[in-house]
């Protein structure tokens, strides 16, 4: 039987450390809510309060390998985190992932073993 432990994934399919995390939740007997972010979008206020709570700026939270990043000039150092939020929201694949939110608080699960933190 699954936990009443309330867990949101911020998950994203093809991604195998994103795949490997959802795996560790389900291990501990946790039924997420998985939310796809790719299909389902951002909104500035989400991205906002997960970034505080996971204690993480906009710019660590930048998917740095997607092409779209450099593409778009957002490697540059000098772009400014109000910048790199409207390129997360019309761009939901320059969020690095996964993000995980439970009761114990959020965090960018890279390494994956962060996990454990929030479990």
């Amino acid at each position: 039987m699954a936990k009443k432990f309330p867990v949101t994934i911020y998950h994203n399919p093809k991604c195998s450390t994103s795949r490997q995390v959802l795996a560790m939740i389900e291990a501990r007997g946790i039924e997420p809510e998985v939310v796809d972010y790719l299909k389902a979008g951002w909104s500035k206020k989400l991205l906002k309060e997960l970034f505080a709570e996971a204690g993480v700026t906009p710019r660590q939270a930048l998917r740095s390998k997607a092409a779209e990043a450099e593409e778009l000039g957002l490697l540059d150092p000098k772009v400014s985190d109000a910048k790199l939020l409207d390129a997360m929201i019309e761009h939901p694949v320059l969020v690095e992932r996964p993000f995980v939110v439970t009761p114990k608080g959020a965090r960018l699960c890279r390494p994956k073993e962060t996990v454990q933190e929030v479990l």
